[in-house]
């Protein structure tokens, strides 16, 4: 069994704890564990998990880092100091991408989870 950190869900798109600090991280680790746990009526706990459902909470927790960096919306979170532009979500990957690899992961899980029913 393993666990999901919050450093696992920054790494996934490449932002800092200066970023998304570690407090709101693990509301939203919180967050998709409830959310996998009603998607295969089951309970789950974050910090003793198997690897597919800490990959599924940490790229949905990664995709609410996402909505927290942009406010919800799909542009970027961009700020200038004197001279240089600074564009935070530079290094994220494309939302469409997390959410593709979200929907595989759970197809995954619910299949496992039907088949032990």
């Amino acid at each position: 069994m393993v666990s999901v950190s919050a450093d696992d869900v920054r790494d996934a798109i490449n932002v800092t704890d200066a970023e998304v600090p570690d407090a709101k991280v693990l509301k939203m680790i919180k967050r998709a564990e409830v959310t996998l746990e009603l998607e295969i009526s089951k309970e789950i706990e974050y910090a003793n998990c198997t690897d597919a459902e800490k990959e599924f909470i940490t790229v949905l927790a990664a995709i609410y880092a996402i909505c927290y960096l942009t406010g919800g919306a799909t542009v970027g979170l961009n700020f200038s100091v004197g001279d240089q532009n600074v564009n935070v979500l530079d290094k994220v990957p494309p939302l469409d991408v997390l959410q593709t690899e979200l929907q595989r992961i759970l197809t995954g899980i619910k299949g496992v989870y039907l088949g032990q029913a």
